[in-house]
């Protein structure tokens, strides 16, 4: 239907043609000038567009004053006293932390990170207003296939970046040319080098949006998602809004609570009946999980973000214990074995990036987003909506385990279910050999028959 301002065009136009005159009416020259005013606004919205979808190199260059402040803040830390009891339910011990925060101080070297970083493509594109950094790596070999890996908290890219090279190169990891990725991972908004929100409403599913406008940008047609922690929530919702492209996901932390499950945890009600041996176990366990106050500080960011920021904000080694609270360092030694990875230099690398860029509070803020919905309850995270392929890898020592029945329950289309003998919450940090192996496996099925799926 054809707009008023379009029908009081034709009208004008017919009245100055039948007057002898133009539809400029008395001054053509105001009009030429109207035009062309308006053409100018139109480039210059155009060339603002093109500039805000541009992509950026990136380069890390921390100044050393930055650094200088660091050490100083460490070394006038202020130390609580001593833990009462002899495991960690208190948060991290004295000893370990001053320990692993006097090397950050006097041993580490962030500039090896820095180092590590600028040593890989980087870039940065601005999305809905917010500068999104990401590492962009494509394979030597024709037809990878690209993925966009997704990482949580208290992660970064760093905790991934171990992974690309078995991904973009399988020939030099086991695997063959056909296996092959190009490779693209995004820091999460409000973490790292990417922006920080100024507004609320950037949660999962923005994110998800994000991710999805990025992988257009790259000229990427057909191309699959992967994430554990936050990075499943983003990765689901990028398979529930199914943007064209997207063939499939593949998550290291599903939501795949039934329904009966969660309302039991969270009332602490009886088991429901009917559940498998395996089942009852991994509820026992998260309710273990739970009466432990494991997740405390899930309950504090999704409360108060900025309450908990700013004593983060303003010590280093407050910092630290905050970031070693999460479970996914229940196992971690604190540096003391030097053959188990992370290594303590890995571990003070995140932590510096945290540190540096000054995002204690603002990727707290993504639990406020979350409102609390669960990330791994099927329910929460509307896993009923999500008809594309899911592949799944169960990591023996993560924080969460679900049985095959619950992941058959909560995906229509799951493709791929394996349970793994080693590895815990942060897989691709702690075995990205392994974690490679399985993305190649899971999406193998999914890679287009013709070969195309990239653009080069």
């Amino acid at each position: 239907m054809k707009s008023l301002g379009w029908l009081t065009g034709c009208a004008l136009a017919l009245a100055c043609a039948h007057e002898g005159k133009g539809v400029a009416g008395e001054s053509d020259t105001n009009m030429k000038g109207t035009v062309a005013t308006e053409a100018s606004q139109r480039q210059a919205a155009s060339t603002a567009d093109a500039a805000t979808a541009a992509i950026r190199p990136f380069h890390v260059d921390v100044p050393e004053k930055a650094l200088v402040d660091l050490r100083r803040r460490i070394a006038a830390t202020r130390w609580p006293d001593k833990e009462t009891v002899a495991d960690q339910s208190q948060g991290a011990h004295l000893a370990k932390l001053q320990a692993l925060v006097r090397y950050w101080g006097s041993g580490y070297d962030w500039r090896k990170a820095e180092a590590k970083l600028n040593a890989l493509p980087q870039f940065t594109t601005n999305v809905d207003g917010l500068d999104i950094h990401f590492i962009h790596v494509r394979s030597r070999h024709k037809n990878a296939l690209p993925v966009i890996i997704t990482h949580g908290w208290p992660g970064s890219v760093l905790e991934l970046i171990k992974v690309i090279w078995p991904l973009t190169d399988p020939t030099a990891h086991g695997g063959s040319a056909e296996d092959a990725f190009d490779v693209v991972i995004p820091s999460v908004p409000g973490y790292g080098f990417s922006g920080k929100p100024t507004g609320t409403g950037w949660d999962t599913d923005h994110i998800a949006r994000a991710w999805a406008e990025l992988m257009k940008r790259l000229g990427y047609t057909r191309y699959v998602a992967q994430g554990g922690d936050w990075g499943a929530p983003i990765s689901s919702a990028m398979a529930r809004q199914a943007p064209a492209g997207l063939l499939g996901i593949h998550l290291n932390l599903p939501a795949t609570v039934p329904p009966e499950v969660a309302a039991a945890l969270a009332s602490g009600a009886p088991a429901p009946a009917g559940l498998s041996e395996k089942e009852r176990a991994v509820l026992e366990s998260l309710m273990t999980y739970a009466k432990k106050g494991s997740s405390a500080y899930n309950v504090m960011m999704t409360a108060r973000p900025q309450a908990v920021g700013y004593g983060l904000t303003d010590s280093p080694a407050g910092l630290a214990a905050w970031l070693l609270v999460h479970p996914g360092f229940a196992q971690w030694t604190y540096g003391d074995d030097p053959e188990q990875s992370p290594t303590k230099d890995e571990v003070l690398d995140d932590f510096t990036l945290y540190w540096l860029t000054n995002s204690a509070t603002s990727s707290a803020r993504l639990y406020w987003e979350n409102g609390g919905r669960g990330v791994i309850s099927a329910a929460a995270q509307k896993t009923d909506e999500i008809s594309l392929p899911v592949a799944i890898t169960v990591f023996p020592d993560d924080v969460y385990r679900p049985p095959e029945t619950w992941a058959r329950r909560a995906y229509r289309n799951l493709i791929y279910f394996h349970e793994v003998d080693r590895g815990g919450h942060f897989a691709a940090w702690e075995q990205p050999e392994l974690f490679a192996t399985e993305i190649r496996v899971a999406f193998k099925s999914l890679r287009p028959a013709d070969g195309k799926v990239a653009a080069r």
